[in-house]
């Protein structure tokens, strides 16, 4: 029979049981808050979410983005870091100097950082009549262990130089991580080669689910390093693949058994849940932010 506590758990949505906020990765929304920072916030702010993920600075200084935050209520937690330069991007990466990371990221209130994606293999140029996506698979597939192992070094030695600033240093998966490679795959080379007590991981459920593998194994397997989540969701069509390939949809509305998956990444230590969502969009992108927050905000787990 069970106890009171239970009974009062058990009618508790599972966020308001663990005390934690639903929060967002900027992604989602497109160009929309670099054409409209204080409107995107604000509206942001209405549908019920506080706790958001950068996917880079917005073309802005760090002062002006932790401005419109606490104008509209809101605080931004962590911010994607890239392991290299990116085409048309500020130059600001997880490989810029420590002390300018430090100082951009705290005029942010941010002490997390975390590398979207490995560097691309050297001289990575899409085939003519290929997709990006398809480019990037297939290059990652044929630079073999050496370009994961050098990942994961680099992983250490940026984690190792941010730790005196109190940065946190995470990665986060796509799933051209786990395409096999010399016996192996990308991502058994970095969650075993990446110092455990310096590099954490951010797992996007989505792009587990696209590789063909089960997002509540990965949890249990990788205990202890997961701190923070993407809450993705695909439709049921999504097909296993390696290539950065998935059909999106809004959280709630595809295959992800988030009763199961929710408890699983909680035990396994994550502490901020950003729902994202990749294009094509169905619906305008912020109504399906606003829908995954409905779903979330009264799932019982």
């Amino acid at each position: 029979m069970l106890g009171g506590s239970a009974l009062a758990a058990g009618k508790r949505s599972f966020f308001d049981r663990i005390g934690k906020p639903i929060g967002l990765q900027i992604y989602t929304l497109g160009d929309e808050p670099a054409k409209d920072l204080d409107g995107v916030l604000a509206k942001l702010a209405s549908i019920g979410y506080r706790d958001l993920e950068l996917p880079s600075l917005l073309g802005r200084k760090p002062a002006e983005l932790k401005a419109a935050a606490d104008r509209a209520g809101l605080r931004f937690s962590a911010i994607h870091l890239p392991l290299q330069g990116m085409p048309g991007g500020s130059g600001f990466s997880m490989l810029s100097e420590p002390q300018r990371i430090a100082d951009d990221l705290g005029a942010l209130g941010i002490f997390q950082g975390v590398a979207p994606i490995a560097p691309f293999p050297p001289n990575f140029r899409p085939q003519q009549g290929e997709t990006m996506q398809a480019a990037i698979g297939r290059s990652f597939a044929a630079a073999g262990k050496a370009h994961w192992q050098k990942a994961a070094a680099v992983l250490n030695e940026r984690a190792a130089a941010l730790r005196p600033f109190g940065i946190l240093v995470g990665y986060h998966n796509h799933n051209i991580e786990f395409a096999p490679v010399e016996g192996t795959t990308g991502w058994d080379i970095l969650a075993a080669e990446t110092d455990p007590g310096l590099v954490h991981f951010e797992v996007d459920v989505g792009w587990i689910v696209a590789a063909g593998l089960d997002p509540v194994a990965f949890f249990r397997k990788h205990a202890g390093r997961c701190r923070w989540m993407h809450v993705k969701d695909v439709k049921a069509s999504t097909k296993t693949n390696f290539h950065l390939s998935m059909e999106p949809t809004e959280v709630g509305s595809g295959k992800m058994d988030w009763a199961r998956v929710l408890p699983a990444a909680r035990a396994a230590g994550v502490e901020h849940f950003y729902v994202e969502q990749e294009p094509p969009f169905a619906i305008p992108r912020m109504e399906a932010a606003a829908k995954g927050f409905a779903f979330l905000s009264k799932l019982r787990a």
